[in-house]
């Protein structure tokens, strides 16, 4: 499969800094012709740069331990409004990031829910809620996203999804919902598409930024959770497209309120 091809190579570069396009070559047995298209799309993600003769690491995502202590209260902040949208016997998705980690502190321990997720640090969570049934999904661990990718194409067709809680690198109303990683976003992807209601959580930094993918379309999602008011262009987007959009920052003077509905 090119998607999973593309992904070890990007493993690959990064474990050794620095290669060759003969060693890529040989190591995928793939032609010279086939590694330079694979290294073109991985130029266009900004995680690797050409040197003379091959290419070097240049991871441009920052370590999930440093982007996690940035807008840490804004991000817990919107958890909690998140989690306040969960409803005994829900079956909800939570998505790897660095807002979505924070989910599982806010449920009601004593709510009987189920929880999908692909996250390692979901998975830790959901393990203390005594009343939680757990579903993990993915094969193969990406350390840098503390995630769990590789799925078959039907493996998430077999569960129903009442509610998704997404994260995402960037959010434009031209590009939607983006990421980086290729394997996370086929799980992205499938997710968006299957589950009933569609809510993101995004802290104010992700507005106005697009990443190498889209994973569904901003009018795709039910809800928007945010810690301020997004530009004035998103507000009227949403109330344009029936967008619930949540603000629970104190510099907009209320908790949690709906500006749209």
């Amino acid at each position: 499969m090119k998607t999973r091809r593309l992904q070890d190579v990007e493993d690959y570069i990064h474990d050794r800094k620095k290669v060759s396009l003969d060693e890529l070559c040989e190591q995928f047995c793939v032609s010279k012709n086939t590694i330079r298209r694979d290294i073109g799309l991985l130029l266009q993600k900004g995680t690797i740069g050409k040197v003379y003769g091959g290419v070097v690491s240049q991871t441009q995502v920052s370590a999930f331990e440093n982007r996690d202590a940035s807008r840490q209260p804004d991000k817990a902040g919107i958890a909690r409004a998140g989690a306040a949208l969960v409803m005994p016997h829900d079956i909800i998705f939570i998505d790897s990031g660095t807002t979505t980690r924070y989910l599982t502190e806010c449920l009601d321990p004593a709510m009987p829910l189920t929880i999908l997720t692909n996250s390692l640090d979901i998975i830790n969570g959901a393990a203390a809620l005594p009343q939680a049934e757990l579903v993990v999904i993915g094969s193969r661990f990406r350390r840098r996203t503390r995630s769990f990718v590789g799925i078959l194409p039907e493996e998430l067709d077999r569960y129903n999804i009442n509610k998704a809680f997404m994260a995402t690198t960037g959010v434009s109303i031209a590009h939607g919902l983006t990421n980086l990683d290729l394997m996370e976003h086929e799980i992205k992807k499938q997710v968006a598409a299957k589950a009933e209601s569609l809510l993101l959580l995004a802290d104010p930094s992700k507005f106005g930024r697009s990443t190498l993918l889209t994973y569904a379309s901003l009018a795709e999602i039910d809800t928007l959770v945010t810690s301020q008011l997004p530009p004035e262009e998103y507000v009227r987007f949403c109330r344009q497209h029936g967008v619930r959009l949540i603000v629970t920052g104190e510099e907009e003077k209320r908790s949690a309120a709906e500006v749209t509905s």
